[in-house]
């Protein structure tokens, strides 16, 4: 039987903290894998990892997430919670035939905002090797009508090696494209709300201020 490891009980409960204390909250849409797979995400916000980490704890899925050997020396206790580095595929396949959602960033590294920079061989070449999906995921933490960021995805469908730069930018497209055409005060139409953040102060200040508006009489 597998100790509990203590220490990764608390890096735990400390992501979903602050998730959950420094956004709005998390939105998804689109299929999420069944099984183990390789998921495709665009990397454009610090956030990633720890949004993608979540969607994981919320589906009740393992979870491994390629990481840059820079970003691992400086955070190498987030093996606990499971980060791997970008060499270490053999494991990653390891874990995606065991049924883990693997995460590699197909850009490479952080990037800035925008649309997709390019598709790195990585990402098709574990799902091929540990014969799962291949997903592409758009992600944006985006800043709209409320006082926190929320964070939107977007699951497309499974797709073969060469058609993932392609799907991945349609995906990132289209989540933009609902961005840009929604009521920044609402939840993007489609998306289902998977956790709750940070509510903006006028969320909080909402039913006091319509029982002092209607005591008082100003409307």
């Amino acid at each position: 039987m597998k100790r509990p490891d203590p220490v990764a009980a608390l890096l735990r409960a400390s992501i979903r903290r602050s998730v959950r204390a420094d956004l709005g909250g998390v939105w998804v849409r689109g299929p999420l894998p069944p099984g183990g797979a390789v998921l495709a995400p665009n990397h454009h916000s610090w956030w990633d990892g720890y949004v993608l980490r979540e969607v994981a704890w919320q589906a009740g899925a393992d979870y491994r997430v390629l990481m840059t050997a820079r970003q691992l020396a400086r955070f190498p206790f987030l093996r606990r919670v499971g980060a791997l580095g970008a060499e270490e595929v053999r494991p990653a396949v390891r874990a995606a035939r065991a049924g883990a959602w693997v995460v590699v960033f197909p850009e490479g590294a952080l990037q800035p905002a925008g649309p997709l920079r390019g598709v790195k061989p990585g990402a098709a070449w574990i799902a091929r090797a540990a014969g799962v999906p291949l997903v592409p995921v758009a992600l944006r933490v985006a800043l709209r009508g409320g006082q926190s960021p929320e964070a939107y995805l977007r699951f497309g469908p499974a797709v073969a090696a060469p058609d993932l730069a392609a799907a991945l930018s349609s995906e990132l497209a289209a989540l933009d494209a609902d961005l840009a055409d929604s009521d920044p005060e609402r939840p993007l139409a489609g998306y289902l709300r998977l956790t709750r953040g940070r509510a903006s102060d006028h969320e909080r200040l909402d039913w006091p201020s319509r029982a002092l508006t209607w005591l008082t009489g100003d409307r």
